[in-house]
C-alpha cells in the first residue's frame, strides 16, 4: 500500500505529524476495528476512525434509529428514522471516506458469534450500553487477545479504559467491575437520563485511545480509569489493578470461554 496522491491530500494534517508520518497513515489504512454499537458512544468513534482512514471499520448494531436517538446519535439523520443502525452508518460513513471499509452486522451480540466476529479484527471498541454486553465483550476480546478500548456514559458522567489483561499487571474489566451494580445505581439512559454531548467527549476520547493503539503511540489507557464529570469539569484517571481472584484473568481463572 502507498500514499496516493489524493490520500496525501486528505491525511495531511496525520502525515504531517511527526508521530505519524507516511507510515503511520499506511498502518491505519491497513487497519481493522470493529465497532460494538451504533449509538452515542459508537457515532463519534465511527465518524473519527473513518475521518482518520482507518481502512475496515466493523459495525454491529441490531436495533433501528428512533427519534429518542438524534440527540446524541449523530452517525444518524432524521430520514433514517426506522432504519437499520448499522446500514445508517454505513451511508454516513461512505460520505465521510468512500475508501474506508465498512462491514454492518445487524445482529445481536451473543456468546455464539462474539468470539468469530472480533477475530476478524485487529482491535475492539466498545460503546454499548450495559453490563451483560460489555462483560460478553470482555472476555471474548481477553479469549482472543484483541486490544479494547470501551466507554461508558450516564446522566452527566463518563468513563473509559483500555483493555490488555494478558500483559503482566493489566487488568480486564471484570477486574474493575467485578459484578454489574443494581439497577437503581446504574439505570439504562432511558431510565435516567443523558447529556447527549456527553457521549461526544467520552466517545472522541474513545476514538483517539484507539488510534493510538493502533499507532503505538503515547501512555494509554490499559491499567487506568479515566474518569470525566462534565457538571464540574473534573478529568481524572485513576490507576486500577489486576485482580490476582479474578475469574477471567487470574490467577486460577473458571471463565475459559464466552456463554
Amino acid at each position: 500500500m502507498e500514499i496516493t496522491e489524493e490520500r496525501l491530500h486528505r491525511y495531511a494534517r496525520h502525515i504531517i505529524l511527526d508521530e505519524v508520518g507516511e507510515e503511520g497513515q499506511i498502518r491505519l489504512l491497513q487497519s481493522r476495528v470493529l465497532v460494538i454499537g451504533a449509538g452515542g458512544l459508537g457515532s463519534p468513534v465511527l465518524l473519527y476512525l473513518a475521518a482518520a482512514g482507518v481502512g475496515t471499520l466493523g459495525v454491529i448494531d441490531d436495533d433501528r434509529v428512533d427519534i429518542t436517538n438524534l440527540q446524541r446519535q449523530i452517525v444518524h439523520t432524521t430520514d433514517r428514522i426506522g432504519a437499520l443502525k448499522a446500514e445508517s452508518a454505513v451511508q454516513t460513513l461512505g460520505q465521510i471516506n468512500p475508501e474506508v471499509e465498512v462491514v454492518p452486522y445487524s445482529e445481536r451480540l451473543t456468546p455464539e458469534n462474539v468470539r468469530r466476529l472480533i477475530r476478524d479484527y485487529d482491535l475492539v471498541a466498545d460503546g454499548s450500553d450495559n453490563f451483560p454486553t460489555r462483560y460478553l465483550v470482555n472476555d471474548a476480546c481477553y479469549l482472543e487477545k484483541t486490544p479494547l478500548v470501551t466507554a461508558a456514559v450516564l446522566r452527566f458522567e463518563g468513563q473509559a479504559t483500555t483493555i490488555k489483561a494478558w500483559e503482566p499487571g493489566k487488568p480486564c474489566y471484570r477486574c474493575i467491575f467485578p459484578s454489574a451494580p443494581p439497577p437503581e445505581i446504574a439505570p439504562r439512559c432511558e431510565q435516567a437520563g443523558i447529556f447527549g454531548a456527553l457521549a461526544g467527549v467520552l466517545g472522541t476520547m474513545q476514538a483517539t485511545e484507539v488510534l493510538k493503539e493502533l499507532l503505538g503511540l503515547g501512555h494509554g489507557l490499559a491499567g487506568r480509569l479515566l474518569l470525566y464529570d462534565a457538571m464540574d469539569v473534573m478529568l481524572r484517571t485513576v490507576a486500577i489493578p489486576k485482580n490476582p481472584a479474578c475469574p477471567l484473568c487470574g490467577e486460577s481463572p473458571t471463565i475459559t470461554d464466552v456463554g
